[in-house]
């Protein structure tokens, strides 16, 4: 759990508290009086977490399942849940120029190892909870969210970030140099934190209770982000490409004809627009972490 000082937003506004979720206890204290629960928490991280700590996932299912049961007990109107494009299958996604993945595609289940399971065995509890004790749910499966005031460091946090860091270093030092997991060539969709808001209170509040993609679908590969990145700091780094690190499945994008059909929405804010306002606010944490 990270300590409420090293949080990089506090509203004074808000009940803010720091409580481990994974007790039952302690998830029926903080959703009493709630009439709507949007479930985010997760212990996760970028490709390397998610890869080398498959065994954490049983703290995410503790508290995916108290959460639900505490939403039950206290009769909360509405329940939304934070599922991930990590539920499908990676046979769908070995090639770069990759279809985009449907809704319909998390089955036959075969699911990204640890994290996945655990995100597509949530969804079906979200369903059950909703079909035998009438919790109204909400499932949105997102892809790759990032932005400003979001983790950049330590490990967990996700390629958009990790590669503002590496190039904000790199401006900072005046050592013009970039390690990249893989060859680079490995596709993805990143979706900016403002759309993931909407789409996610869009969601909630709507009438359909099947799990639905919320993501862009502008498709970039490693390279591509980094060639953007560069462009917003005005550097060009020497890549170093490092095959034998964790990169995931080879391509992976959000098809969001059901989105679109259901809700009317499209995500707003291109990549090249999020990746500024990103590495201008990592720009400045590394800064600040170097002194």
């Amino acid at each position: 759990m990270k300590p409420q000082s090293e949080w990089y937003q506090v509203h004074p506004d808000a009940q803010n508290a720091v409580a481990d979720l994974s007790l039952l206890d302690n998830a029926l204290e903080h959703t009493e009086g709630a009439r709507q629960v949007y479930m985010l928490a997760a212990d996760m991280g970028g490709m390397g977490f998610i890869e080398n700590n498959k065994a954490l996932c049983m703290l995410t299912v503790l508290t995916s399942t108290h959460m639900l049961e505490a939403a039950r007990k206290h009769e909360v109107e509405r329940y939304f849940y934070s599922s991930s494009a990590c539920v499908y299958a990676a046979d769908k996604q070995t090639d770069t120029d990759i279809t985009a993945l449907k809704e319909a595609d998390a089955y036959p289940a075969m699911p990204e190892d640890g994290y996945g399971w655990e995100k597509l065995f949530t969804e079906r509890m979200c369903r059950h909870f909703e079909e035998d004790f009438g919790l109204t749910t909400r499932v949105a499966r997102y892809h790759n969210v990032y932005g400003p005031e979001g983790t950049w460091t330590g490990g967990r946090e996700k390629a958009p970030a990790a590669v503002c860091r590496k190039i904000a270093t790199a401006a900072i030092t005046g050592k013009h140099e970039l390690e990249i997991w893989g060859d680079g060539e490995q596709t993805r969709s990143f979706m900016y934190i403002d759309d993931c808001v909407k789409g996610s209170q869009m969601i909630l509040h709507g009438d359909s209770n099947v799990p639905v993609n919320l993501g862009s679908d502008e498709l970039v590969s490693i390279n591509q982000l980094v060639d953007i990145v560069e462009d917003i700091a005005g550097i060009k780094c020497e890549r170093n490409y490092k095959l034998d690190a964790p990169q995931g499945v080879r391509g992976r994008n959000s098809d969001n004809t059901q989105i679109k059909e259901t809700y009317g929405w499209a995500p707003s804010i291109t990549l090249a627009d999020g990746l500024a306002k990103t590495y201008a606010w990592v720009y400045d944490e590394v800064k600040r972490s170097i002194g």
